[in-house]
Parts: C-alpha cells; structure tokens; sequence
C-alpha cells in the first residue's frame, strides 16, 4: 500500500484525484504502476487502477494477469472493478471506502459478482486512514480555493 500511496502522490502536479494503484506479481515484484491522471492527459479511462493493469500487462506481455494483486489506495469504480475482473486478477486490495461510486463492496460488488466468469478476493480498509486522509485533504484544498490544483 505504501508504493500505492507514493504513486497517489504523484498528481500533486496536476488537478487529478490523488489515488495510486500498483499490480504485484506472484513473486512479491511490481509489474505496474499507476495515479489518476485523468484531468493530465484528458482521459476519463487514465484512473490509476487501469494505468497499472495496463503497465503491468506491457511489462508481462500479456493480458491475463493471473497470480497477481492490484492494490489500491481508493475502493475502485466500476470501470476499474470491471478492468480487474477482465484482466483475471484474483485479488484487491484497497484502502479507503468510495461511499458515492465504489464497486468493490460499498455501492455495487463487482469483484464478487457471482454471474462473471471471474470472482475477487477482497481485502478492504488497508491502510484505511492515510489512505483517506489523502483525499479528505485534497478535496478541503480543492473546496478553499488554496490548492494549486
């Protein structure tokens, strides 16, 4: 979770959320990386779940991500859920909840949804505090006009 909050740090640059993802192969070494950078490259797809599933399917040369963990510093969308599920990731883990728009447990489950041909463990609250207290202070900056965002 760390090297997910590290990546989430990485839209300090830009306007976008601060949410990182990393996908970790069986053996424990990243395969891909990624931060929101939607607003960056005006992309509604670039969320940081599918930037580090696309990393790591380039660093594979694969699109089947089997073994792997795609960790996460926000609950992920339905997009990003769907993206994992497709790419037959057998695990996520995520920090904060998304009470507005997660698919992962909170508003929908995706990841568990009996009726795919690919179901997900779930280990959720990791980290849980830091990593909302990063989009808690984000928002506050974005809401007071002082962010650089």
């Amino acid at each position: 979770m760390g090297l997910a909050l590290d990546a989430a740090a990485r839209t300090r640059a830009s306007a976008d959320v601060p949410i990182g993802a990393v996908v970790v192969g069986p053996g424990g070494h990243v395969l891909g990386t990624g931060w929101n950078q939607r607003e960056e490259l005006g992309d509604p797809t670039a969320h940081a779940e599918v930037q580090a599933i696309r990393a790591a399917a380039a660093q594979l040369g694969a699109w089947r991500l089997e073994d792997c963990t795609l960790v996460v510093t926000l609950e992920p969308c339905a997009m990003c859920a769907g993206a994992s599920v497709l790419a037959r990731i057998p695990r996520v883990v995520f920090g904060a909840w998304d009470e507005k728009a997660g698919a992962s447990g909170s508003v929908f489950d995706v990841l568990r949804e009996r009726r795919l041909n690919h179901w997900t463990e779930v280990f959720a609250g990791v980290r849980e505090d830091e990593c909302a207290l990063l989009l808690k202070d984000f928002f506050a900056a974005q809401r007071s006009g002082s962010g650089s965002r």
